[in-house]
């Protein structure tokens, strides 16, 4: 106990900052606040940005058992008498109660969850959790077993109505489980069960060391947005895993629905349901109930199947993929910022760009690369939206064959194409003009009336406005490289002499000057 009149060495949760505050430069346009921002740019995003939820979270860079709030969580192992920092420093300040009560548990299992009192710790509680050792091989069963953990601590606080919590790193370096894998399982799962059921709980603490804080600050942004720009910034970052609705890891060979009349035929709706969860079922055609394969592809090239059944049989191949896309880890695609969702049109429909000149065709992985584009499409498609591809300085090294796009257009799921309602192609050359003409005639349907040959940003302008469409600083630098060889654009300094951020600012003004005329529309 502190002296009589001396500063207590515990630090009362209260009064620590809390992560609802937006990072500088984030601020919106005083005309709106975010709330409105939110409408008017609904990015998809499955972690959108909620203030009411950010005001619960906090980061602290410190030990876990000085803080003063309900309960505090301790990670040890099966015995409850592990020897780590975390459980030493509980240990010590709780005094030697703790043992004895600890005695009295007779262990825990790896992912469950047990209370003891605080004794003479601040905290009135302490939530004792053991998590999984890692190794490789056994990935899937860490991360269901670190899911549980967090998701048993936090389950355990609602139940007894614990109003604050503050978790320590579970996964202790002893246990080699890599750290930012470890905690992209802890906020995921803590901001589904704030989402889905953290009425109760007014603060959730991420106590956290030197070596942590680094990680937790780079991806709290993902699921914990403080504003929609950073949501937006956030979206193509987000691991193709993100689990369940409650944030648990999803094994897709291990969903598998039996039905309860598997002879019996069911109404339209109910089989589409069915067919939903079958979808993450192995592909196989036991597993699947679909009859013989090899049988049906024979009729499809007859000509005898029906269209319903060549839909469903479509549609089945799409689910497989995007089950894949869902489990891989596509980050190296990610960074490449070759793909990524902007604002809206003069329409209000979503915009998705596509910069040619990021895809280093040879470098990559094409399958990875189609994984990839489904998993971020995929939750697009399904209201109206646009496509803009900037052409503008690409290579042999960037240019998608005509095989793959085949490819890729067969195996999208038909919504891709209904809701797809105009495809702007900026920069292009005679090449790729007459490269798109043959592919939109002979290769696909239905995709020719939809593109746009886009010469210049003005053009483009008149159906997005500028703040509504993020634009690589290379496609700025040549569009006003090639509009000021054309004279639309006087400058007094020679374009090579000029420093590229008051460049950059010129080709914006210019675009505001633009956007205040009368222009064509394409």
């Amino acid at each position: 106990m502190d002296p009589l009149g001396a500063r207590s060495q515990f630090i009362d949760v209260q009064t620590l900052p809390s992560w609802d505050q937006p990072q500088q430069g984030d601020e919106p346009d005083s005309s709106k606040t975010n709330q409105q921002l939110y409408k008017d740019r609904d990015t998809g995003s499955p972690f959108p940005y909620r203030e009411h939820i950010n005001k619960k979270v906090v980061l602290f860079n410190g030990n876990v058992a000085l803080l003063n709030c309900t309960a505090i969580v301790n990670t040890s192992n099966e015995t409850l008498i592990d020897k780590n920092p975390i459980s030493d420093s509980i240990h010590s300040l709780a005094g030697p109660e703790l043992k004895e009560e600890l005695l009295k548990l007779k262990g825990c299992r790896t992912g469950e969850a047990k209370m003891t009192k605080g004794f003479n710790l601040a905290a009135r509680f302490i939530v004792h959790t053991v998590g999984p050792k890692y190794k490789a091989r056994y990935r899937t069963a860490a991360e269901s077993s670190l899911y549980s953990c967090y998701r048993n601590v936090m389950q355990l606080a609602k139940e007894q109505a614990l109003v604050s919590v503050g978790f320590c790193g579970i996964n202790l370096p002893k246990r080699g489980y890599p750290i930012e894998d470890a905690t992209h399982i802890a906020l995921r799962t803590v901001r589904r069960f704030l989402e889905n059921h953290g009425e109760t709980i007014e603060t959730v603490v991420f106590a956290v060391t030197d070596l942590e804080e680094p990680v937790y600050k780079k991806l709290l942004p993902l699921y914990f947005p403080r504003s929609v720009e950073e949501e937006h910034r956030s979206l193509p970052l987000i691991p193709a895993d993100i689990g369940n609705s409650e944030g648990e890891p999803v094994v897709p060979e291990r969903q598998i629905r039996i039905s309860e009349k598997p002879g019996f035929h069911e109404d339209s709706e109910q089989e589409d349901d069915l067919q939903k969860d079958l979808s993450f079922v192995g592909s196989h055609a036991f597993a699947r109930m679909e009859g013989d394969v090899d049988k049906q592809r024979k009729l499809i090239l007859q000509g005898q199947m029906s269209e319903a059944a060549q839909h469903k049989q479509h549609q089945r191949n799409y689910n497989r993929w995007l089950c894949r896309a869902r489990a891989e880890d596509l980050s190296d695609i990610a960074a490449l910022k070759a793909l990524y969702q902007t604002g809206v049109d003069i329409c209000g429909r979503t915009v998705m760009v596509l910069v040619g000149r990021n895809i280093p065709v040879a470098q990559i992985d094409i399958e990875k690369a189609l994984l990839y584009f489904i998993h971020v499409m995929d939750h697009i498609v399904v209201k109206e939206y646009v496509l803009v591809y900037f052409h503008t300085l690409t290579g042999e090294h960037n240019h998608l064959d005509s095989d793959f796009l085949k490819k890729l257009y067969d195996i999208v799921d038909s919504k891709y194409k209904k809701n797809l309602q105009a495809f702007y192609f900026v920069h292009p050359t005679f090449r790729s003009k007459v490269s798109t003409w043959f592919f939109t005639t002979f290769n696909v349907s239905g995709l020719k009336d939809k593109v746009q040959h886009v010469e210049n940003l003005q053009q483009l302008f008149t159906c997005i406005l500028p703040e509504q469409i993020d634009i690589p600083p290379f496609v700025l630098e040549y569009d006003a490289r090639e509009v000021k060889s054309t004279g639309i654009i006087e400058m007094d300094e020679p374009l090579e002499n000029m420093h590229s951020e008051l460049f950059l600012e010129a080709g914006w003004r210019r675009c505001k000057e633009i956007i205040a005329q009368p222009q064509p529309r394409l």
